[in-house]
């Protein structure tokens, strides 16, 4: 039972997490939001280092969606909501650096500019046995993937953060994870 006190720290985080949002979303002040930045900054690196970002990029994009909610959040009306909408958020955020970065790279390649490009972002988990398992699917596979088992959001959030029905989002993973057991065997025995 070692997964217990985990699971146990998993849960009060997710607590801090939905009490500053609704603290948030209910009264929208400085120091709310203080609670509230203090509350997602773990969960918004986590999820730029996953997808790659050295840490002061995910910093800097982390600073990126949390304006946003800060700007945005009186779209929402209800706490469910929040999380899929800041995946979306983060989503977008990291998709517009990325579009940005390789028209950067672009403009210096046709501009024949004698600038120092950017360097590759290096996986934080290369050589894991995770890295090995996301580098056998497609990017699509990936991100659901991910956003299942390492930011742990649920079917109907996923859905909604990919623009998906539910039924394709559970259709995808089922057919992900086939794939990776076609390929890795099943791990029991």
């Amino acid at each position: 039972m070692p997964s217990q006190p985990a699971a146990a720290g998993h849960d009060a985080l997710a607590l801090f997490e939905d009490e500053a949002v609704d603290r948030f979303l209910r009264e929208p002040s400085e120091e709310s939001y203080g609670q509230l930045f203090r509350a997602l900054a773990p969960r918004l690196l986590c999820y730029f280092r996953t997808r790659g970002c050295p840490t002061e990029l995910a910093e800097d994009l982390a600073q990126e969606v949390m304006w946003t909610v800060y700007q945005r959040s009186w779209m929402l009306r209800r706490l469910e909501r929040f999380r899929p909408w800041l995946y979306k958020v983060m989503r977008n955020v990291l998709l517009q650096h990325l579009r940005r970065s390789r028209r950067d790279v672009a403009t210096v390649a046709l501009g024949k500019e004698t600038a120092e490009l950017p360097a590759p972002v290096a996986d934080p988990l290369a050589g894991s046995q995770f890295s090995e398992w996301m580098a056998s699917l497609a990017p699509d596979e990936r991100e659901i993937l991910t956003l299942r088992y390492v930011d742990e959001l649920e079917y109907h959030e996923i859905a909604e953060v990919l623009g998906l029905p539910t039924g394709t989002v559970q259709w995808k993973i089922f057919n992900a994870k086939k794939k990776l057991i076609k390929r890795f065997g099943n791990g029991r025995g």
